[in-house]
């Protein structure tokens, strides 16, 4: 229990001590500890709206990608989108992410925002020069053909009362314990300890024996062996993708 609330306490200081607020005429930029597909700080934007606040990424997660050459045009994609962007309570307005705050939940709402954004960044992974494949599709693509049983993107709240999306959840059977999957497309340090503490703060309300997956891209560069260690150290067992097949059983079962 203590190691629990010790964790969660860190884990909140740090991304109070590490994020940056400016003020932009009627807007408050809020430069966060997270990192997007360029390892640039991911910049979030607040006003008073309505008795209330507005939040907003401004546009630049879908047209980052859009950029990169890597659309959501397609009905599997826009479905998967709508799912992540359902789990956190946002919503996407003429191409921006937007959620809506009062001044009691504006932490929790802010966080919804952040997550929402990682996700869908992370959904995304550069195969070829020229080439996007979305990495979620590739996971799931496997378990099909593994015959693994599971649901996408579910959500539960944490002690903190923070929602927390997994994308796979496999239910325990006589043989095994369930398992919750997060599939990283860019595996780094800051991506570990978001995972971390979104496993370490629903752990308490799931099931005894429940087992935390993180199935790591490695199609461009090696995983970094900190992320590794920073995963295994709370039970998170790290899984590259080049080694997904020593898995394949275990998940199966």
């Amino acid at each position: 229990m203590n190691e629990v609330t010790n964790l969660v306490e860190r884990y909140l200081r740090w991304l109070r001590d590490k994020t940056a607020i400016r003020q932009v005429r009627e807007w408050f930029e809020i430069t966060t500890p997270f990192l997007d597909r360029h390892n640039d700080y991911i910049q979030i934007y607040a006003k008073r709206e309505n008795g209330g606040f507005v939040l907003t990424d401004d546009g630049y997660t879908l047209g980052d990608l859009e950029i990169s050459g890597c659309s959501i045009d397609t009905p599997k994609r826009q479905e998967l989108f709508q799912t992540v962007l359902n789990g956190f309570g946002v919503q996407s307005r003429e191409g921006a992410l937007v959620v809506h705050a009062t001044s009691d939940n504006f932490p929790l709402r802010k966080h919804n925002l952040v997550q929402a954004i990682l996700s869908v960044n992370d959904m995304f992974f550069t195969a070829a020069p020229t080439v996007q494949s979305l990495f979620f599709e590739d996971v799931a693509r496997w378990l099909d053909l593994s015959e693994v049983r599971y649901l996408t993107k579910v959500k539960f709240s944490g002690k903190t009362g923070f929602d927390h999306v997994f994308d796979f959840a496999i239910p325990r059977s006589r043989s095994a314990p369930e398992r919750l999957i997060r599939a990283i497309s860019n595996p780094t340090r800051d991506r570990a300890e978001s995972f971390v503490f979104a496993w370490f703060d629903t752990k308490e309300a799931r099931p005894p024996n429940s087992q935390a997956i993180a199935m790591l891209n490695d199609s461009e560069r090696a995983v970094p062996t900190q992320v590794r260690d920073a995963l295994r150290s709370y039970d998170i067992r790290p899984v590259p993708w080049s080694e997904r097949e020593q898995v394949r059983e275990s998940l199966a079962a």
